[in-house]
């Protein structure tokens, strides 16, 4: 593997993730005082880490049947839509 694969992987799903509903569901536990930071570090950072798990597995799956660039114009396709809806409902 190539360091380069790495680092554009990771920084695509950082970019994504960042402010999304997952950041912001975790960033309302960490206000709560009820809950130690590190709880609400170890248990989101584990959801995400099985959230990815379960694409990896999924994306193995169906790239069996499905061509990878008809997957990325389609899931880039509603990227540009839910930007165009979010945009429209502010």
């Amino acid at each position: 593997m190539e360091p380069r694969f790495f680092f554009t992987i990771f920084g695509a799903v950082f970019l994504a993730e960042i402010a999304d509903k997952t950041q912001l569901a975790t960033l309302l536990f960490a206000t709560d005082a009820r809950y130690s930071k590190w709880l609400v570090f170890a248990a989101s950072a584990l959801a995400l880490v099985v959230a990815s798990g379960i694409a990896v597995f999924a994306g193995s799956m169906l790239s069996q049947w499905l061509n990878e660039k008809l997957v990325g114009r389609v899931a880039g396709s509603i990227f540009i839509l839910v930007g165009i809806w979010t945009i429209a409902r502010s």
